[in-house]
């Protein structure tokens, strides 16, 4: 892949480009039983030994329920337009259905409005994976009933916060909901049936078209959309079976989700390999997860390499690693992109997510993530490759803003560009920070000057 300048990459962006830092509430606010705020599936996970790897939870994380107006004058300074949060359901409706928390609804309402105070988009998220644990006790995403527990939700938050935001999401990363948290067991709500993770995928996918339906019919004037976690997937040879194991991984990465948000309908090939545990789908099911969205939002970390038989070894290959044992592979997202704009009628893309942990030690007062500078540089610039190549891409968010609570990995793994230390919860710009502040301000400078 050809490498830009800099100044190139500030050059070639256009001026309405959406440049953002995104977080996710269980993993900065803490707070969790503060001002009437319920129980998630997340609490509850994290109180069962092993799960884990620090022994830690979200109870406390970076204390953003208290120190939100400071975060937002540090996002504020670093030049970027848009800022992509997420609600705790459980704080502005602790049981999932029924009554409402106003201390919870109160919350958002500032950090909205101080967000537009500060000139910055707002983009939210409604389901960023804390469940009331209520909803869960009642079958969670395995229960049909909860997709119109979630549309209620959707219209309570248009009614409080419409207004106002510039863009929904309705779920971030259902794959990781389903497979992870009931077919894999690794993350809430722990279950390990393949059967149930399917059912859940369906019901999250049919939430969101139920919702969407249901925000359009009371006007709301908010870009809508929903975020996946894809990427290109490799078979580690070109043997028939490698090559078999990809397309079948594909299909439930990428096709599973997109298939049906597009074209109505599961692929095929994945809808045999499940068998039994494919999920239930009623009458006019297909048709409501396919209405017209207004953007698609991609998380990217780097591609997957697999394997018939035995696993890929990410060292094998002579590429950076992060810390969570990911290639740094920025060429992966310019194919992942180009391939989404070739198969599917998508209006409009939005990188929602994309970053690094790495090891990130604090010396003299300051955190010299080369590592990570050097990756959000490759993967602008990857980007900007796809753009060239006619996608029709609108921005790019990096996460995260700051260290936060990384789920299973506790506080192991630093994400962040901004570094957080726990103890006395200071805020300290890592190098990348700078850097993504010195981009955007040059970025800025050339676009007045062209």
């Amino acid at each position: 892949m050809p490498s830009l300048t800099d100044l190139e990459l500030k050059a070639r962006f256009p001026h309405d480009f959406v440049w953002g830092v995104a977080t996710s509430a269980f993993q900065i606010e803490g707070a969790n039983t503060a001002d009437g705020r319920g129980p998630s599936i997340w609490d509850t996970f994290c109180a069962k030994p092993g799960v884990i790897a620090d022994g830690t939870d979200g109870s406390r994380a970076c204390e953003h329920y208290q120190r939100w107006q400071a975060d937002l004058d540090l996002i504020a300074k670093l030049g970027v337009n848009t800022y992509r949060f997420s609600v705790a359901w459980p704080r502005v409706q602790p049981l999932g259905s029924g009554a409402w928390n106003s201390k919870g609804l109160d919350f958002y309402e500032r950090l909205v409005d101080g967000m537009l105070a500060r000139g910055l988009a707002p983009y939210l998220t409604l389901n960023h994976w804390d469940l009331p644990q209520a909803l869960q006790d009642q079958g969670g995403w395995a229960n049909r009933d909860i997709c119109h527990r979630f549309v209620e939700y959707a219209l309570g938050m248009h009614q409080r916060l419409g207004d106002r935001v510039a863009s929904i999401a309705t779920h971030n990363e259902p794959w990781v909901m389903a497979i992870l948290g009931y077919e894999n067991g690794i993350f809430a709500p722990g279950i390990k049936e393949r059967g149930i993770a399917m059912q859940a995928a369906h019901h999250l996918l049919l939430s969101h078209g139920m919702a969407v339906r249901a925000l359009r019919e009371v006007g709301c004037k908010a870009e809508l959309g929903i975020v996946l976690n894809l990427s290109p997937i490799h078979a580690a040879t070109d043997s028939a079976a490698d090559l078999a194991k990809a397309r079948l991984d594909d299909g439930r990465l990428v096709r599973w989700f997109m298939d049906p948000l597009y074209k109505a309908s599961y692929p095929q090939d994945i809808l045999d390999h499940l068998g039994a545990d494919a999920p239930p789908v009623q009458d006019g099911d297909m048709d409501i997860i396919a209405t017209p969205i207004d953007f698609m939002g991609i998380n990217y970390y780097s591609r997957t390499v697999v394997r018939a038989e035995g696993s890929y070894d990410v060292h094998s290959s002579g590429l950076e690693v992060t810390e969570m044992d990911w290639e740094v592979y920025p060429q992966g997202l310019t194919e992942l992109l180009v391939r989404l704009h070739q198969d599917y009628p998508v209006p409009s893309l939005l990188i929602t997510e994309n970053g690094g942990a790495f090891k990130d030690p604090m010396v003299n007062g300051q955190v010299h993530d080369a590592d990570r500078v050097r990756y959000l540089q490759t993967h602008i610039e990857a980007v900007h490759h796809a753009m060239q190549q006619g996608v029709p891409l609108k921005g790019y968010m990096v996460w995260s803003l700051m260290d936060n609570f990384e789920w299973a990995s506790g506080y192991a793994k630093r994400f962040g560009i901004v570094y957080v230390d726990y103890e006395t919860q200071q805020r300290t710009l890592k190098d990348s920070a700078k850097w993504y502040r010195d981009f955007l301000a040059g970025q800025a400078q050339a676009q007045r000057a062209a």
